[in-house]
């Protein structure tokens, strides 16, 4: 079961996101799984009365969920998702990954921003970096046809500013939860030090981090948060107090790390609590989620 859930803010558009991933991106699927209470809402989210809260998007199994809220944030390039492309899953090889690929690329490129063009790289024979008209951002990789197999969703880190983060931040993450650990790592060629790229497990599931340097505009926000699935307040208040440390941005189960990346620790039957009568009124005033109390 993914544990670890990439949540992707929408501005009131959640619908209409996951139909557009859905229609671009193979093996993809869309539902709807949670919709906004039609009274007693606060008075920023009347407009969304009865409107879905939660679109669940599958990526060839891997769960990605699209917040339908306001235009409060905006997804950044620090948090990105690599689709990995294996000819070994295609019945025309190399040719037909190629081909797929190409769709998707100029699908994600309309009406967004391409960051690396789709081309041959050291990394990769065919590689691509676009960020599509909702903000996300994509890393669409060739696979070679011996390579090690990797996930076909697989989220990146990219730490900015002057100092390296990112081989502090796996530290952290993999000391949170059972099942995960490092794993490969390429240090930058200068002495600035640094991670050019590495990968790392959570909860059994793949990700990756790379440090960016200071020649960057952007950072972490809401926009991508991490969703954990906990089995008991014992396993909530620990990740909380773990990972929390900016006490201004904590509410309904977010916080935002020391990185600034935002995370959301939540009870595994979240959906089952909220329809209890008042949950979701009650949740709007918790900071940490209290389980007894929804």
């Amino acid at each position: 079961m993914q544990r670890i859930v990439p949540n992707i803010w929408c501005q009131g558009n959640a619908d209409d996101v996951g139909s557009f991933y859905a229609d671009i991106l193979p093996d993809t699927s869309m539902d709807v799984v949670a919709s906004y209470p039609t009274d007693n809402l606060p008075d920023f989210q009347r407009h969304l009365a009865g409107q879905p809260l939660v679109v669940d998007v599958s990526v060839g199994g891997y769960q990605l969920r699209l917040i339908n809220a306001g235009d409060e944030y905006w997804p950044t390039p620090a948090l990105s998702f690599i689709l990995t492309i294996d000819p070994r899953l295609f019945t025309g090889g190399t040719d037909e990954a190629r081909t797929r690929m190409a769709s998707m690329w100029e699908a994600l490129a309309d009406g967004g921003e391409v960051r690396m063009p789709l081309a041959e790289y050291p990394h990769s024979k065919l590689y691509g970096w676009v960020q599509d008209k909702f903000g996300v951002n994509w890393q669409l990789m060739l696979a070679a046809p011996d390579a090690e197999r990797r996930p076909g969703v697989m989220p990146q880190f990219l730490f900015t500013g002057e100092a390296a983060q990112a081989q502090q931040a796996i530290d952290l993450y993999t000391g949170l939860l059972p099942n995960s650990g490092p794993g490969m790592a390429v240090p930058k060629p200068d002495d600035a030090g640094g991670l050019l790229f590495a990968e790392f497990t959570l909860a059994g599931q793949w990700f990756s981090a790379m440090d960016g340097g200071a020649g960057h505009d952007f950072t972490f926000t809401p926009g991508i948060s991490l969703q954990v699935e906990c089995t008991s307040q014992e396993e909530i208040d620990s990740l909380w107090e773990a990972l929390s440390a900016v006490p201004q941005a904590e509410q309904c189960g977010w916080l935002v790390d020391r990185f600034g990346v935002s995370w959301q620790i939540v009870p595994r039957n979240m959906g089952e609590l909220m329809q209890n009568p008042g949950a979701y009124q009650r949740m709007l005033t918790m900071k940490k989620i209290i389980i007894a109390e929804l």
